[in-house]
């Protein structure tokens, strides 16, 4: 990476918000190998991704106010990882797969302790289904009942049939559902906020 940021041209006028597009297609394209099952494409994705974290590295290694470099970033992951696995790395126990989401989640809030709502590290740039996902989730946290329609899939191939349908009446009547559903995640924000402050 260093040797490309050095001599190719292009890689040299790339920055961090210059890559995200990258970023995403190369995320995409990860989650299409192993949903397909594909263990070569998997392997070549992996990779590929890989050299997005390096990309970053290396222009985050040539920062003149705050330079970090791949080193920094594997030890800090390595750090983290330590503090949240304490059943691994020290004395605690976990038997169960929700004991370890015990620890995990204690070390996790105390690393995060100048945070101040169950919203904040959400990022809204997620895709919108996974962000109702995630906010479905914090909002159940913070006591916010969230009210809606009914629907009743039987399965997860139902729910993909009952999305699917609500994504052709949505085109058929001129809506955007990408745009409903953030908006109404927007609201449902708002919601959890005020819950928390109240």
């Amino acid at each position: 990476m260093h040797a490309v940021r050095e001599r190719c041209v292009w890689t040299q006028q790339i920055d961090h918000r210059a890559l995200v597009p990258y970023l995403v297609e190369e995320s995409a394209e990860l989650i299409d190998a192993v949903e397909a099952g594909d263990r070569g494409d998997l392997r070549e994705e992996l990779g590929d991704l890989l050299w997005q974290v390096l990309f970053h590295a290396e222009i985050a290694s040539r920062d003149a106010a705050d330079p970090f470099d791949i080193d920094d970033v594997a030890r800090g992951l390595t750090e983290k990882m330590v503090r949240r696995h304490p059943h691994v790395f020290g004395d605690a126990v976990a038997t169960t797969p929700d004991e370890v989401l015990v620890h995990w989640n204690a070390a996790k809030a105390a690393e995060k302790s100048s945070r101040t709502s169950v919203l904040d590290g959400v990022s809204e740039r997620m895709p919108s289904l996974a962000l109702a996902h995630k906010l479905l989730g914090k909002a159940q946290a913070a006591g916010t009942a969230v009210e809606v329609g009914e629907a009743s899939p039987a399965s997860e191939a139902e729910l993909g049939e009952a999305l699917l349908a609500l994504v052709v009446r949505a085109r058929d009547e001129g809506w955007d559902a990408e745009r409903a559903l953030r908006e109404r995640l927007r609201s449902l924000t708002a919601d959890i906020r005020a819950a928390e402050n109240s």
